[in-house]
């Protein structure tokens, strides 16, 4: 269900009814692999803060570096991606209904189509809706879900943005898009920004083939 207003204050929200959808990749269509704090490390970055953001402030020969490096690691950790339960039915289900979908995530355009083959998945998505870290400004600015829906002559209101973390519901919320939060642990660290949250990907699928059952299930 949906958050509106007050927070506890719940609405309805219907998925049937959107027909683009935007996914994070890893750790949403992907079992999450990256150990983001060891990846620091390895790359004498602060544990404190985004990877990304850190290396915007690095000297240009330094940062691109420490990216060729990033994208080695990130590159190593796509070719033996698992896909989460749930994902293959769930894009079934989008094709089966000609819903359009597409792939927003920090990780490199490159990296991002490797990944999706690894996992079976690449036929669900056309090369130019995926938007890897060159192609916008990264999450949680919403400027990737923006360029989507301009390029699917979209509006917001007609849209989905599905992710793990709080970077995915900020980018949804930026561009206007509903946010459902994917939260495998239940646990629902960043409910405030989503206005449905998930803890599998075929509940996720029967919500949006439409069951009032299902729903019932997802009030705050």
């Amino acid at each position: 269900m949906r958050r509106t207003g007050k927070q506890g204050e719940w609405g309805s929200v219907d998925l049937t009814a959107k027909k683009y959808w935007i996914f994070d990749l890893d750790g949403t269509l992907t079992v999450a692999a990256h150990d983001f704090d060891a990846i620091k490390k390895s790359l004498g970055l602060s544990p404190e803060r985004p990877i990304l953001e850190q290396l915007l402030e690095l000297p240009q020969a330094k940062a691109l570096d420490l990216r060729r490096q990033l994208d080695d690691i990130e590159r190593a950790i796509a070719r033996d991606s698992k896909i989460q339960p749930g994902a293959l039915k769930l894009l079934q289900t989008f094709a089966n209904r000609h819903i359009q979908v597409g792939i927003l995530t920090r990780n490199s355009h490159a990296n991002a189509l490797e990944t999706l083959a690894v996992c079976g998945l690449a036929s669900f998505f056309d090369v130019s809706f995926v938007l890897g870290r060159e192609s916008c400004d990264p999450k949680p600015s919403g400027a990737g879900v923006r360029q989507l829906l301009s390029q699917w002559q979209a509006s917001p209101e007609q849209a989905v943005m599905v992710g793990d973390y709080l970077f995915d519901l900020q980018a949804g919320r930026d561009a206007g898009t509903t946010t459902v939060y994917f939260d495998p642990s239940g646990t629902y660290a960043y409910a405030a920004f989503a206005d449905l949250c998930v803890q599998d990907l075929n509940e996720l699928c029967v919500l949006v083939e439409g069951s009032d059952e299902a729903a019932s299930r997802h009030r705050g």
